[in-house]
């Protein structure tokens, strides 16, 4: 068969009716959620603009297997999709450069409000901890996810997750302790 007009595209048949099916019921869960893709991934990789393009990858992905990830806990799965693009992503490009926790601007203009204050210092002290341990406290206490969750979701034990979580936790509260310390020496100064 020549094609039309001398192209050389090639037009496939659709299921029409299952194809806007899945469409639809996609769409909607991609509505829903998004924000909380966008949001794990965020503090996953602490750059809005990565933390699009893993979105967009897990979403992606999630469509693709769709029939296989709606069986389940389809919102799930697409965070493991995005756990594990960041990953992948991290071991591709080793070369990135992490800024030093004393370099991270600590300028108290950014954040006027208390919320974004503590948020920022959250962040600034989440970018401390390894990678593994990032995740696992992410999921396990940002997320509210349960420790086997967290656990399928990341391929770690159980005790793998609960030892991340806990030594994550502790090197979380010393950060975030010595920064509290030091912005009231700085308060004092003043």
């Amino acid at each position: 068969m020549a094609p039309i007009g001398g192209s050389d595209e090639v037009v496939l048949p659709v299921e029409v009716g299952a194809r806007t099916e899945r469409d639809r019921e996609f769409t909607a869960f991609m509505v829903d959620a998004q924000p909380a893709l966008s949001r794990t991934a965020w503090l996953l990789c602490g750059d809005v603009h990565r933390a699009e393009e893993l979105v967009q990858h897990a979403l992606v992905r999630t469509y693709v297997a769709w029939p296989r990830a709606r069986e389940r806990d389809p919102i799930a799965y697409a965070r493991r999709v995005l756990a594990n693009a960041r990953i992948d992503h991290w071991r591709k490009h080793r070369r990135e450069h992490l800024t030093e926790p004393h370099e991270v601007p600590s300028d108290e203009r950014a954040s006027t409000e208390g919320t974004h204050a503590e948020r920022d210092a959250l962040v600034r002290a989440l970018v401390q901890l390894s990678p593994q341990r990032r995740r696992v406290v992410v999921l396990r206490y940002l997320l509210d996810l349960p420790e086997r969750q967290v656990a399928d979701e990341l391929g770690l034990s159980l005790g793998a997750v609960k030892s991340a979580a806990s030594r994550g936790l502790a090197h979380l509260r010393r950060i975030l302790a010595d920064e509290a310390s030091s912005t009231e020496i700085l308060k004092e100064e003043r």
